[in-house]
C-alpha cells in the first residue's frame, strides 16, 4: 500500500485550474479557438465550472470522469493537468 503524504487539496485545485487555463490557451494557439464555453460543451459541464476552475479565487474540484474528459478535450494527459510545472513546448 502506498502512503500519500498530506495532499494539499487547495494547492491541487489551484494547480488544476492553472493548467486547464494554460492548456486551453495553448490549444487556441496551436489548433483553434477554445473558449471556456467551447471547453464546457466538449466536457459536458456548465461554463461556470470551467470559469471557477480557471479562477484563482475559487476552489473548484472535479470528478474523475470530468478530469478524463478535460484531458481528452485539451489533448493532454491527466498528469499534465495535475503537474505543478508545465512542460517546455
Amino acid at each position: 500500500m502506498v502512503k500519500m503524504k498530506n495532499v494539499d487539496a487547495k494547492k491541487l485545485f489551484k494547480t488544476l485550474g492553472k493548467n486547464v487555463k494554460y492548456y486551453r490557451k495553448l490549444y487556441n494557439l496551436k489548433t483553434g479557438k477554445m473558449t471556456q464555453e467551447n471547453l464546457a460543451e466538449a466536457v459536458d459541464v456548465c461554463t461556470a465550472l470551467i470559469g471557477n476552475l480557471e479562477s484563482e479565487k475559487i476552489e473548484q474540484g472535479v470528478s474523475v470522469i470530468t478530469l478524463v474528459k478535460l484531458s481528452k478535450a485539451l489533448g493532454v494527459s491527466i498528469d499534465d493537468l495535475l503537474s505543478p510545472t508545465h512542460p517546455k513546448d
